[in-house]
């Protein structure tokens, strides 16, 4: 799988934006949308281009129009408080991962005592 169809699944399958939009936030957090996924080595700037793209769709008010549905009366505030806490939900993924990044480079340091 690709990275942009591996954004696409974590975006739900959603079209927000089109392929092209999508490309040009991966490629700002360091990503080819053309390539391999590789968990390991990419989920921080996938997440990252996530943020990018929730953050442009909650600012975007004809998007967000498009997202509410009156017939099941999912409003544009609901639709906006949604995004804002799956928003701060990747970000802590984020911060989790730089925390755990930070850890494995700090290495114990044991000093015995004469």
């Amino acid at each position: 799988m690709n990275v942009l169809e591996r954004l696409k699944i974590e975006l739900s399958n959603k079209d927000y934006f089109t392929d092209a939009v999508y490309t040009m936030y991966l490629e700002e957090n360091g990503l080819n949308a053309t390539a391999i996924y590789n968990k390991t080595t990419m989920e921080k700037q996938l997440l990252l281009s996530i943020v990018s793209i929730l953050e442009a769709v909650s600012n975007d008010i004809d998007l967000m129009r498009r997202v509410a549905d009156d017939t099941t009366g999912f409003s544009i505030d609901s639709a906006s408080k949604y995004l804002e806490q799956r928003i701060d939900k990747i970000k802590d993924r984020i911060l989790d991962m730089e925390v755990k990044e930070q850890s494995s480079i700090i290495k114990p340091f044991i000093v015995r005592k004469w």
